[in-house]
């Protein structure tokens, strides 16, 4: 009995503890679905925030790829400093886009094509030389390209000039010194000198008006005066005229120089000319006997060499040797070149400039009229 009392005390309580199990169990069963779809739901709203945080990125950055790919580099204002731009021959906008942005003047090609498109100047660039700012907006540039700005100077070399006051008026005017333009003038062939100019630029220097800049080589310069000499030359038919006044192309220009620097007009010149050739035809030949040699042989300047001067040893001296000088004594200009080639018809042996000042000058065949007219010269010298 107390055996079965004890077993049937453990059946019946065996039910009621296993109903409290079980209510345990699906109690605890719950509670950890609650807590997983807790879990699950904090995990979904992390993936949310995760993908909207990305696409947000995504978008953002995206935004300022295309904002930087459609929006053009320019900068802003008119720019400091100053820049000098070459625009060369043939050069498209394009081509003078890459040059602006190079030199620092516009932020990007793509600014300018813009801008000059904007004002309708697209085919109205022109070469030369311009002055600009670095960092200009773009729209700020293109006025300044307009090809009325192009930086020149025109400068006018006159007739008669040495080479040596050439290169000092092309050193004032383009700040190169006078050593480069006279390093420049030894290159004969680079220069295009004629043949018979013997490599020598003297007197063929042509006076004229030229455009000069900072940016221009005194070989370029140099180049364009010989090519302009080339032009005067095939005008006047030197090499043909030289033959016909039997001389060579180098001798006429020598007589031209001299006539240039002893001719007070340019209607005095064929006279000038006339003497010169009168006095070399002469038999016996005469001495030129012209004060303009001596000077230029002597490195100095005047219009009546001293009697010291006169004892110069330089081949130059025509009052010590016969026939012409060596070559050129200065640049001769059109008139001087065509009197040299047509001399006046006449029997003239003197002639002196009796009025520097206004430029008188009178011509004679008679020795003793020479000494009445460099007696009149003397006296206006004087004041007399």
């Amino acid at each position: 009995m107390d055996l079965d009392h004890l077993l049937g005390a453990e059946d019946d309580e065996g039910p009621r503890r296993g109903s409290r199990s079980s209510r345990a169990g699906r109690s605890r069963s719950r509670r950890r679905q609650r807590r997983q779809r807790r879990k699950g739901y904090a995990a979904f709203l992390l993936a949310m925030i995760i993908i909207v945080g990305v696409v947000g990125a995504g978008g953002y950055y995206g935004y300022t790829w295309i904002r930087g790919v459609t929006t053009v580099k320019d900068y802003t204002g008119q720019g400091s400093g100053e820049v000098v731009v070459t625009i060369k021959e043939g050069q498209s906008a394009g081509d003078v886009a890459q040059t602006l942005v190079d030199q620092g003047v516009v932020a990007s090609e793509r600014a300018f094509i813009n801008a000059i498109g904007a004002a309708g100047k697209s085919a109205s660039l022109q070469p030369g030389e311009y002055k600009l700012r670095k960092g200009m907006a773009a729209a700020q540039a293109v006025p300044l390209l307009d090809p009325e700005l192009r930086l020149k100077t025109t400068l006018t070399l006159r007739e008669g000039l040495r080479l040596s006051q050439v290169y000092e008026q092309l050193s004032t005017a383009t700040g190169r010194s006078v050593k480069e333009f006279q390093a420049a003038a030894k290159d004969a062939k680079g220069l295009g000198l004629p043949s018979y100019a013997r490599g020598r630029l003297e007197g063929f220097a042509f006076p004229a008006t030229y455009e000069v800049s900072p940016r221009t080589s005194p070989e370029e310069l140099l180049g364009a005066m010989v090519e302009r000499f080339d032009r005067a030359a095939d005008d006047a038919g030197l090499v043909a005229g030289a033959r016909r006044v039997g001389l060579t192309p180098l001798q006429v220009i020598t007589v031209a120089s001299i006539v240039q620097a002893e001719s007070g007009k340019y209607e005095d010149m064929p006279k000038v000319a006339r003497v010169i050739y009168n006095r070399l035809n002469r038999d016996p030949q005469m001495k030129l006997q012209m004060d303009s040699t001596v000077m230029y042989g002597l490195g100095e300047y005047g219009i009546a060499a001293t009697h010291e001067q006169l004892k110069s040893k330089s081949p130059y001296n025509t009052y010590a040797r016969l026939g012409l000088p060596p070559g050129p004594i200065g640049n001769p200009g059109d008139h001087a070149i065509e009197a040299a080639l047509n001399p006046a018809e006449g029997p003239w042996l003197y002639f002196v400039t009796v009025d520097p000042k206004k430029k008188i000058t009178k011509f004679t065949d008679s020795e003793a009229e020479f000494f009445k007219l460099a007696e009149e010269f003397n006296r206006s010298q004087d004041g007399g």
